[in-house]
């Protein structure tokens, strides 16, 4: 059995539990670290864990709301801690010793029986990777930092049963907004984030009938509301809007049973 929860996910912090039944017993990886040590602790609280039963973290990039408190997290639990090279070099090259472990784009991972794979998007930050999880039955897609999908992210996406999708801003939202101009074309651009329409189009280009949950995450509380991520993404998929998931900045998500 594969299940994930998001523990918080918008501008101030984003982490995500994954978590594998499988012949090993049970595997669980924190993807992204980014919330405060108080709201981590109480998130896995609230799902059910204790810090010591994550047994390694992977870091999408090095932006603090992604990389947070990830370093003292895992010397405090002695437990591997997975990024790019350019994301540890961008965070200053902590020595880390042996738990200090590299992923690239295209190289397959196994924690468990977690199998992970590591693929390359588009966004400002230094060797930025997002990922694939599977129990080898399903597989869980975590997209939540980009400016646009390229053929390399759909690639990777087509196949998974449940997406953690970003879903940071309404493009009519953000325009109108009090953000400063150079603020508006970095979130909108190319490298920044993606749209509710954007999420939409990757959504509807990678369904398929065993798609069986989508997660809209990194909404932003300024420029964004939950029912119109619900209505993009569930009118571009064909299903109703409340079938679609929505992470909440500081609650996060329950366990979806993927």
């Amino acid at each position: 059995m594969l299940r994930f929860r998001n523990l918080g996910s918008g501008s101030t912090g984003n982490a995500t539990v994954v978590e594998a039944h499988g012949p090993r017993g049970i595997t669980r990886l924190l993807v992204d670290c980014g919330l405060k040590p108080r709201q981590l602790s109480e998130g896995l609280t609230q799902a059910g864990l204790a810090a010591n039963q994550i047994d390694a973290v992977f870091v999408t990039h090095e932006h603090g709301d992604h990389m947070g408190c990830a370093e003292s997290f895992v010397r405090r639990q002695r437990k591997p801690l997975w990024m790019s090279r350019g994301t540890h070099t961008a965070v200053g090259a902590p020595d880390l010793g042996d738990m200090l472990c590299f992923a690239r784009d295209g190289v397959a991972l196994q924690l468990g029986d977690l199998q992970l794979m590591p693929f390359t998007v588009p966004h400002d930050a230094s060797e930025p990777l997002q990922l694939i999880c599977a129990d080898g039955l399903s597989s869980l897609g975590i997209v939540t930092d980009l400016g646009h999908a390229t053929a390399h992210v759909l690639q990777h996406l087509r196949g998974c049963h449940a997406l953690l999708l970003e879903c940071n801003h309404d493009a009519t939202l953000l325009s109108g907004c009090n953000y400063p101009e150079f603020l508006k074309q970095r979130i909108a651009g190319r490298l920044g984030h993606l749209s509710n329409q954007q999420a939409a189009e990757i959504a509807r280009s990678v369904n398929h009938p065993a798609l069986r949950h989508v997660v809209a995450a990194h909404l932003s509380e300024r420029n964004n509301r939950p029912a119109l991520a619900q209505a993009a993404l569930g009118d571009a998929l064909g299903w109703s809007h409340e079938a679609i998931g929505v992470a909440d900045p500081l609650r996060g998500t329950d366990w979806v049973e993927v």
